[in-house]
């Protein structure tokens, strides 16, 4: 078992345990479909919300999270000019810096994973020519020094959303590439390899959230499909590599809605198009969905989320 020296420690099906500290929603749209830089946090477990101070380096959505537990959070490219900056916030003061190399092409509609403790994943997206990407770009912690992976995704795919089981896999799933897709990619740690799986999501869908239990599962939510917006959850079952469907979904239908983890109690998905403040929690291991008084301190969209956790 690898014990991450902050928090308090408890039990983990990876073998990797810390009670969470904060989750964050970074940048995004506001009603205006104006960018936005605000940085907001929800401290576990009460869930209270405060604002940064210090938001992102510059206004922009569509970008990726990943998270290194007790150590930092970032927010990776995004758009509206499509950009290559990663954003670093520095635990626990939050205080953020910009990486000196940020991803290798610029790009937005990305999304993330984290192998905590070793290493976070910006996967696919477009460039400023809309053209889909491939990439996976991987940062490894702590030095932050960025390599990018001799096998992508399985398609060249934007809009797609990811999660972590930490020591063990990273997934990418759903997202547009010729159509949308309901494709499920895996990533095995250490070595990086890839794999499609057999199991798919319940619906073709972009613009959808991920959020995740490390150890557990990885849960894909909402989105777009061919017939509309959704607010279907799928839960893929981490040992089993199963999907299967929640019985309650989000609290409305969202798309282009960002997802954050406090593995092991609960997982949060904020905000969505048109641009609302609703942040719906989903309790483990029962996923029972309840909505937080306090939403995002501003309603908006296409955020990044990262977390203070696994």
């Amino acid at each position: 078992m690898s014990l991450i020296p902050f928090g308090i420690l408890a039990a983990s099906g990876a073998g990797v345990v810390v009670v969470g500290v904060a989750g964050y929603f970074a940048g995004g749209r506001n009603s205006g479909s104006s960018e936005v830089s605000t940085v907001d946090k929800f401290a576990f477990p009460s869930d209270s919300r405060t604002t940064l101070g210090t938001g992102l380096s510059d206004s922009r959505g569509y970008a990726a999270g990943m998270s290194n537990a007790g150590v930092a959070g970032y927010a990776a490219g995004g758009r509206s000019s499509y950009v290559s900056t990663v954003d670093k916030f520095t635990f626990p003061a939050d205080s953020r810096t910009t990486l000196g190399t940020g991803l290798s092409s610029a790009r937005g509609d990305v999304s993330g994973m984290s192998n905590s403790g070793v290493a976070g994943y910006v996967a696919g997206g477009a460039d400023s020519s809309n053209t889909t990407q491939t990439t996976v770009d991987k940062f490894t912690f702590p030095a932050d020094s960025r390599t990018t992976l001799g096998t992508g995704l399985s398609a060249a795919t934007q809009f797609s959303a990811g999660v972590s089981n930490s020591e063990v896999a990273g997934y990418v799933g759903g997202g547009l590439d010729s159509l949308r897709t309901n494709r499920i990619d895996k990533f095995a740690f250490p070595a990086d390899t890839k794999s499609t799986l057999a199991a798919t999501l319940s619906n073709s869908v972009r613009l959808l959230a991920g959020f995740y239990d490390s150890g557990v599962a990885g849960y894909f939510a909402g989105g777009n499909t061919i017939s509309g917006t959704i607010s279907t959850v799928d839960k893929l079952s981490f040992s089993a590599e199963t999907v299967s469907t929640l019985g309650t979904g989000l609290s409305s239908a969202r798309w282009q809605i960002s997802g954050m983890s406090d593995s092991g109690v609960a997982g949060y998905v904020g905000g969505g198009y048109t641009a609302v403040s609703t942040v719906d929690k989903f309790a483990f291991p029962s996923d029972t969905r309840s909505t937080l008084g306090s939403g995002l301190s501003s309603a908006r969209y296409a955020m990044a989320g990262f977390q203070n956790g696994l």
